[in-house]
């Protein structure tokens, strides 16, 4: 039978003086139907004041659902619920997830899946995708007693989907603060006034967000800030521009925050870095994407609509930012960023070009959520195919991240040339000049004619497969 909860926009829990956690009940109980349980695998003792998820199990039917987090020692969190997909979430402090690697996967009763990871620094997540509507109708944290760990326990309940999602709603408007401003002005004075060229470096995915997962195991999150981490380097190392990662440690930033931190600091040039995945093994190359509200091709689309699940992934709500689509692609009309982000972009295929394999198509244009700062040039550079084992093998070999990071390092400087010289700094670009025929009508969703970079290794049209994660 379906139930009706009373509002609970917004459980928080922390841990009394006597130990026990604020909740309506302490008692352990298994539930009906059996246990699923995703356990560690000879887990070590941790070390003090380190607080380990070291066990997590699911109990019940798709009635009543209990989930279950076995922990080195109590702790005070939040539980909320997000629609569309419909999901609950769970935030902790920092801890360490000690569990086996399947945990997650398969889930039980209201429980489809679930997963786990660092958000921020100093604060956890655990995200809970639904099997179908459900609220929380009890949320604990049980003390240790003799040898049984610490416990936190969620119990789920069926409701109906209008229940759910105006709960949700409420979830919402009590999570929601002030809006920030925007600083439009502020940013374009100091973008004015800055001598050096600005670019934002962007590691895509992150914490609970692992991205695309290689054949051998390798994931995303880590290639991208190993990457971007050697590009900083090598860039600085130059003494012509300023650098800054929107992260530099493997946490969960938010996509709309990406944006807004390149926007916040007046970036010049704003450059994510992702690996892609495709169905086919066979597929691979790098690709350099643009911005634009229609895709240059279905496999773009397909690109673009995965990446832009990353906040879906890590349980951002993405009505809590408010939806500035229009607005954004109205201003990137403007001829002056859709012709900067398109020589960017054609710049660091042509410099690419004589370093890696690139895709048979390797500009490619779609409307990705990261790449929508109106006032910043922006490209998103997928350094090859997770899925691909040559592709793999290149990313995880230091020869080829150094060689690759260097020619989008002559890219960027090529693409800053004329202002470094006004400047008066001193620019020796050896990037292969890009050919003019070359071209993307980046924003406009129509490609032009004309060839592909001259020199550009092709993957022998294996592009025109549907990429997908």
């Amino acid at each position: 039978m379906l139930r009706t909860l009373a509002p609970l926009a917004l459980v928080i829990l922390a841990a009394t003086a006597s130990g026990a956690a604020v909740g309506q009940d302490n008692r352990p109980v298994d539930g009906p139907g059996g246990i699923a349980v995703a356990t560690a695998e000879a887990a070590t003792p941790p070390a003090e004041a380190d607080l380990v998820a070291t066990t997590a199990r699911i109990a019940g039917d798709t009635t009543r659902t209990r989930f279950v987090v076995d922990l080195t020692s109590e702790v005070g969190f939040a539980v909320f619920p997000l629609a569309d997909p419909h999901r609950i979430v769970i935030d902790l402090p920092q801890l360490r997830f000690a569990l086996a690697p399947e945990a997650g996967r398969q889930g039980r009763g209201l429980v489809a899946s679930w997963r786990y990871g660092l958000l921020a620094v100093g604060k956890s997540r655990v995200v809970i995708d639904l099997a179908r509507a459900a609220a929380v109708d009890k949320a604990f944290v049980l003390p240790p007693v003799d040898a049984q760990p610490a416990r936190l326990v969620i119990d789920l309940v069926a409701v109906d989907e209008a229940a759910f999602v105006a709960e949700a709603a409420r979830a919402r408007d009590a999570r929601m603060g002030p809006q920030a401003t925007d600083g439009g002005a502020a940013a374009e004075a100091i973008r004015q006034a800055r001598v050096r060229p600005l670019i934002v470096l962007d590691a895509g995915h992150g914490g609970i967000d692992t991205g695309a997962a290689g054949r051998e195991g390798t994931l995303e999150k880590h290639i991208t800030l190993d990457f971007a981490s050697l590009l900083k380097r090598k860039l600085e190392g130059t003494g012509l521009f300023e650098v800054r990662l929107t992260r530099d440690d493997d946490v969960f930033v938010a996509l709309d925050s990406r944006m807004a931190f390149a926007r916040g600091v007046a970036a010049d040039l704003f450059v994510s870095i992702h690996a892609d995945a495709a169905p086919q093994s066979f597929v691979r190359g790098a690709t350099v994407y643009t911005v634009s509200e229609r895709a240059s091709d279905a496999d773009a689309a397909a690109v673009a609509a995965q990446e832009n699940r990353s906040d879906v992934i890590a349980g951002v709500d993405l009505e809590e930012t408010p939806d500035d689509v229009a607005d954004i692609l109205i201003d990137l009309a403007r001829r002056e960023t859709k012709t900067m982000s398109h020589r960017a972009a054609e710049a660091m295929i042509a410099a690419m070009s004589g370093h890696t394999m690139l895709n048979s198509n390797p500009h490619r244009y779609a409307g990705f959520r990261v790449l929508r700062a109106h006032d910043v040039p922006s490209v998103l550079v997928e350094l090859g195919y997770m899925t691909n084992r040559h592709d793999e093998a290149l990313m995880l070999s230091e020869e080829w991240r150094d060689g690759t990071a260097e020619a989008m390092v002559q890219a960027i400087r090529g693409f800053f040339e004329p202002r470094l010289a006004r400047s008066g700094a001193a620019v020796a670009v050896t990037a292969s000049p890009v050919d003019a025929g070359a071209s993307v009508a980046v924003g406009s969703g129509v490609p032009t004619e004309g060839p592909p970079p001259k020199g550009a290794p092709s993957a022998g049209g294996q592009g025109d497969l549907a990429a997908a994660r």
